[in-house]
C-alpha cells in the first residue's frame, strides 16, 4: 500500500476520531481534510490543485434547486411542530384508539406516520411525541419498555416516509452517484434518478413499517394485555366526536396530499412542493392563534392553495402564449385571483405568527438547521477532493469489487458499514461523505439506484433506532421522567429493532416493492435498462 492510500485512510479515521469527539461536523470535514491535503502535499503525494476544484463545487451546491427543498421542509416541519398539530392528533387518536388494548400505541404509530409525513423532522418527532404520549401512556399502566420503543420507532418514520430531509438529500447523493457510474460504463445519456422517485420508492415500505409496528402493538396486547391496558371512556382527556376527528385529522392529512401529490401527479417538483408545504404550515400556525371568524381569511388562502394547485394540473396555464383556448383564459383569470386570496392568507398568517413570537422562533431553527447541512455539504466537499486525491476511492472499488459474493457481499459489506457508522454519524454526514465513495462502485454492479437508495434510508433509521449509540435514544432520554431508566428504553427498542431488520430483508427479497410505485407513476425508473 502506497502512502497516499495509507493517508486517505487515516484521512477517513480522523474524520470519525473528530466526530465522535464532538467537534461541529462541517469544521471536522473541512479542517481535517485541510490538514491532511497540506500534510500530503509536503510528503509529495498530493496536488494542491485538487482545491482549485472548491469554489466550482461551491457554486454547484448554490445552484442546486434540489437541495432548496431543504430549507424548505425544515420551515415545514418547524412551524408544525409550533402549531401544536401534534397535540391535537394524539389526543384525536388516543380517543379514537384508547378503549381497546395496545390502543395509545396504535396511536403512537398512527401520528408517528402523519407527522413523519407533515414535518420529516426526527429529533422534533420524538421529542415532541415523547414530552405529550410518554406521560399519558405510563400513567394509564403501560409498560415503560412498550411505551419507550414505541415512541422512539415511530418518531423515526420521518426517515423513510415522503416527504422526507433524509431522502431529498439521499436523492441528489444517489443521482450524483449513477450519473458518475454510468459514464464511467461509457452510458454519457443515462435516466435521471429524481427526489420524486425516491419519494415514491419509499411510501410502500414506509407504510409497511407502520402496519408492522401497529401488528406488534396487536400482538403484545393478546400476549401480554396487562402491558398495553384499555383505557375507560369515562376517564378520556377528550371524548372523539366526528368533529374533533375531523378538524384533527383534515389538516395534516390535506397538507400531506398537496404537497406529496402534487410531486407524484407532477405537478410540481419536490422543490417546488416544499414551498406548498411552507406556506401551508404558515397558514395553519397562523390559524392555530386566531380565533373564530378571525380564521376566515388563512382558511380561504388555504383554499386558494389547493385551487391553485388543481388549476395546475388541470390546465395550462403558461404566460405569453400566442394560442390560449377559453377554458385555460378563464382558468388563468381563477388562478390570479386564487393567488391574490392566498397572499392576504399568508400576510395575516405571518402578521399573527410575528405578533404572538413564534415566527421568530421558526425562522431562527429553521436558519441553524439549514446553516448546518450546507455547512457540512461543503466540508464533505472539501473531503471528497482529497480523498480522491489521495486514491482513496481506488481502495474502497478494489475492496469491494473483490469481495466474495460478487455485488451481494459488496451490497451486504456497505449496509453493515453504514449500520455502524450511524451509531455515530447523522444521515447528513453519511450521505455527504460515505454515499459519493461507495454508491457509484455498487451501481456499477448493476444495482438500481431506487431500490439502492430506499434501502440506504431504511438501513440508516434502523442504525438510529440501535442500542447503544441510536440517536432516537438519545432524544427520549432527554424528555423521559426520572423514572424511566435508560435500560427500559434500549430494552423497549429491540423489537422494533427487529421489526425494521425484518423490512430490509423483505425489501431485499422483494426489490419491487420499492419500484413499482415510481414505475406505476413514472412509467419508467433509472436501472431499468
Amino acid at each position: 500500500m502506497t502512502l497516499a492510500e495509507v493517508l486517505s485512510l487515516l484521512l477517513f479515521g480522523g474524520i470519525c476520531v473528530g466526530l465522535m469527539a464532538g467537534f461541529p461536523v462541517a469544521f471536522t470535514l473541512g479542517g481535517v481534510s485541510l490538514m491532511f491535503g497540506l500534510l500530503a502535499n509536503a510528503l509529495g503525494v498530493f496536488d494542491l490543485s485538487f482545491f482549485g476544484f472548491i469554489p466550482n463545487r461551491i457554486f454547484g451546491i448554490m445552484t442546486n434547486e434540489v437541495l432548496l427543498a431543504v430549507p424548505l421542509f425544515v420551515f415545514m416541519g418547524v412551524m408544525l411542530e409550533r402549531s401544536k398539530v401534534a397535540d391535537d392528533l394524539l389526543n384525536t387518536m388516543g380517543g379514537l384508539f384508547g378503549s381497546m388494548r395496545g390502543g395509545l400505541g396504535i396511536s403512537v404509530c398512527v401520528v408517528g406516520a402523519l407527522l413523519a409525513a407533515s414535518t420529516g423532522i426526527v429529533g422534533a418527532t420524538v421529542v415532541t411525541m415523547g414530552l405529550l404520549s410518554l406521560p399519558t401512556m405510563l400513567r394509564w399502566g403501560y409498560d415503560p419498555k412498550l411505551a419507550c420503543g414505541t415512541i422512539c420507532a415511530s418518531g423515526t418514520l420521518g426517515q423513510i416516509i415522503p416527504p422526507s430531509i433524509v431522502l431529498v438529500v439521499l436523492g441528489d447523493q444517489i443521482s450524483n452517484a449513477y450519473q458518475d457510474a454510468q459514464r464511467s460504463l461509457g452510458n454519457f445519456a443515462p435516466d435521471p434518478v429524481s427526489v420524486g422517485d425516491l419519494f415514491a420508492g419509499a411510501l410502500i415500505p414506509g407504510l409497511m413499517l407502520v402496519g408492522l409496528y401497529i401488528a406488534w402493538q396487536l400482538l403484545v396486547a393478546i400476549v401480554r394485555p396487562e402491558s398495553s391496558p384499555a383505557i375507560s371512556k369515562e376517564n378520556m382527556v377528550v371524548k372523539v366526536s366526528l368533529g374533533t376527528t375531523i378538524g384533527a385529522l383534515v389538516v395534516p392529512v390535506v397538507l400531506i396530499i398537496a404537497v406529496l401529490g402534487s410531486i407524484l401527479a407532477g405537478i410540481a417538483t419536490p422543490t417546488e412542493a416544499a414551498a406548498v408545504g411552507a406556506i401551508g404550515a404558515t397558514l395553519l400556525g397562523g390559524m392555530r392563534l386566531a380565533n373564530g371568524g378571525q380564521q376566515v381569511v388563512m382558511l380561504i388562502g388555504g383554499l386558494a392553495l389547493v385551487g391553485v394547485l388543481f388549476l395546475t394540473g388541470a390546465l395550462d396555464l403558461r404566460l405569453g402564449r400566442n394560442e390560449v383556448s377559453d377554458t385555460e383564459q378563464y382558468g388563468i383569470y381563477a388562478a390570479f385571483v386564487c393567488l391574490v386570496l392566498l397572499g392576504i392568507g399568508v400576510f395575516d398568517a405571518l402578521r399573527r405568527t410575528h405578533i404572538e413570537g413564534s415566527l421568530r422562533e421558526v425562522m431562527q431553527q429553521t436558519t441553524k438547521i439549514s446553516a448546518m447541512v450546507f455547512g457540512i455539504v461543503i466540508g464533505a466537499q472539501l473531503f471528497s477532493l482529497v480523498f480522491r486525491g489521495l486514491g482513496g476511492d481506488d481502495i474502497v472499488h478494489e475492496f469491494l469489487h473483490n469481495m466474495p459474493g460478487g455485488a451481494f457481499g459488496a451490497m451486504l459489506v456497505v449496509m453493515l458499514t453504514m449500520f455502524i457508522m450511524g451509531f455515530f454519524l447523522d444521515f447528513i454526514e453519511i450521505s455527504f461523505v460515505v454515499i459519493p465513495i461507495v454508491a457509484p462502485i455498487l451501481l456499477k454492479m448493476d444495482l438500481n439506484p431506487v431500490w439502492l437508495g430506499i434501502m440506504i434510508a431504511v438501513n440508516m433509521q434502523t442504525s438510529f433506532l440501535t442500542p447503544p449509540f441510536g440517536f432516537a435514544l438519545f432524544y427520549l432520554r432527554g424528555v423521559a421522567p426520572p423514572s424511566v431508566t435508560t435500560m427500559q428504553i434500549y430494552k423497549g427498542v429491540i423489537p422494533f429493532v427487529s421489526l425494521q431488520l425484518v423490512m430490509l430483508g423483505i425489501l431485499w427479497a422483494f426489490p419491487d416493492l420499492s419500484l413499482w410505485l415510481p414505475r406505476l407513476v413514472y412509467g419508467t425508473v433509472a436501472g431499468d435498462g
